[in-house]
């Protein structure tokens, strides 16, 4: 049996990670079954599977590269920037179904919870460090503590989430994101 590349299985996985993003957006995760997996990605359930255990692991891992993703723009430029982009370019946030669907499994899933809980550290960590960092230069307020500021920042951008997910994109997302970043603003 021929030796197949790392190349190779990384592309595949990605793939796999992309078709599935598509099918969980559209049907949810409880809709998105083996087959519709199937379809999406363009290879069969032995395929999926042999790079992931179960659709668990498949949705799991998805999220924690949608997580990833996020982790790394909120290092550059902060979470009001990724919901700036989110709003920006909604073409680009094909992961809004994901977190969608992950709030869900947080809420009704105790399995889940757990294991979502030890995988979004991550992004946590990365809000924490980008505040922490502009506190230190005298940009945010230092009347509230690092860990408040990141769960309001965290309530906002799950509320946009679901306000998109409405289709509502009101001209005035803007403006809103606006004076959620001048509240956290340190003032002279």
């Amino acid at each position: 049996m021929p030796k197949v590349s790392e190349d190779h299985l990384a592309a595949r996985r990605s793939q796999i990670l992309d078709g599935a993003r598509r099918c969980f957006a559209e049907f949810g995760y409880d809709g998105a079954t083996v087959r519709r997996l199937e379809e999406a990605t363009g290879l069969s359930r032995g395929a999926i599977f042999h790079h992931f255990k179960d659709k668990d692991g498949l949705f799991l891992a998805l999220a924690h590269e949608d997580a990833t993703r996020m982790a790394d723009v909120v290092a550059e430029g902060g979470l009001v920037q990724v919901m700036r982009d989110m709003l920006a370019r909604p073409e680009d946030f094909d992961w809004l179904g994901t977190r969608l669907e992950i709030a869900r499994r947080l809420r009704t899933d105790p399995d889940f919870r757990a294991s979502w809980s030890q995988r979004s550290v991550e992004l946590t960590e990365a809000t924490i460090a980008r505040l922490s960092a502009q506190k230190e230069a005298g940009r945010l307020r230092d009347d509230v503590p690092t860990d408040v500021l990141v769960e309001y920042l965290d309530l906002i951008l799950d509320g946009l989430i679901a306000h998109l997910a409405t289709g509502n994109t009101s001209g005035n997302l803007p403006a809103v994101l606006d004076l959620v970043e001048d509240s956290v603003r340190r003032r002279d």
